[in-house]
């Protein structure tokens, strides 16, 4: 059975959300209650068999990146993709637009996620940024931010479509925050299958004694020591 976004919406709506917008304030990230099922999973990362489905992909090694291989869709995206990122994106809204009145920044993100887009794709910004991973043992992703252009949203979501512990170890999903004066902090998450994990795209509200400023914070996947980890990343921008 497809994954619609009428079914999407009820299970992204299981998640305690003031719950995981106070653990996201905290950490930069947060991790969502199910989302897909095991064989919905499953299915997910048969499709990175299927270099058709994709518009690039992407040998870490090869740009210094780490080691491991993603793939960006294109923008005809597989139905349960579609549906997670229009679910997901009016539950996320809210925290954006209350990070972006701290920082006293703009939040240029309208209600809609598909005027979001076009926003995006007047300014250039027109490709598909959704992205399926794949790592195998010894493979690991750098510290980076997925910034693709002027235009982003501070938050992305990343689904794990393997099973922790069974399907392979290691692999865990990383996020150093670069404190000003202080050393770095540093958390390692297990994704859970079928869960996701809400994380900030490139940094957080932080309070501090003469108010808000922003933490800067990067994420990475550690080293995968056994198995296969594949992941499925949501992101509600697109890239130049």
């Amino acid at each position: 059975m497809t994954l619609t976004e009428a079914r999407a919406r009820v299970r992204v709506a299981d998640t305690d959300w003031t719950a995981l917008a106070a653990e996201l304030d905290v950490h930069g990230s947060a991790p969502t209650r199910r989302l897909l099922t095991p064989a919905e999973c499953r299915d997910l990362a048969a499709l990175y068999e299927k270099p058709e489905l994709f518009r690039t992909t992407v040998d870490m090694a090869r740009h210094r990146f780490g080691s491991g291989e993603y793939r960006y869709f294109t923008h005809d995206l597989p139905a349960p993709v579609a549906a997670l990122r229009a679910a997901l994106y009016p539950r996320l809204l809210p925290i954006a637009r209350e990070w972006a009145d701290r920082l006293g920044r703009p939040a240029p993100w309208p209600d809609e996620l598909a005027d979001w887009l076009e926003r995006c794709h007047a300014a250039g910004q027109d490709r598909s940024a959704q992205i399926l991973l794949s790592y195998t043992e010894g493979d690991w992703n750098a510290l980076h931010r997925d910034v693709f252009g002027e235009l982003l949203f501070p938050l992305q979501v990343v689904v794990g479509l393997d099973e922790y512990g069974t399907d392979y170890t290691g692999g865990e999903f990383l996020m150093v925050e670069q404190r000003p004066r202080a050393q770095s902090r540093g958390t390692a998450t297990a994704l859970q299958q079928g869960h996701g994990l809400v994380f900030t795209t490139r940094d957080r509200p932080v309070r501090g004694r003469r108010g808000w400023s922003a933490g800067a914070m990067r994420h990475g996947v550690s080293t995968v020591r056994s198995g296969r980890r594949r992941a499925l990343g949501i992101v509600f921008h697109d890239a130049a």
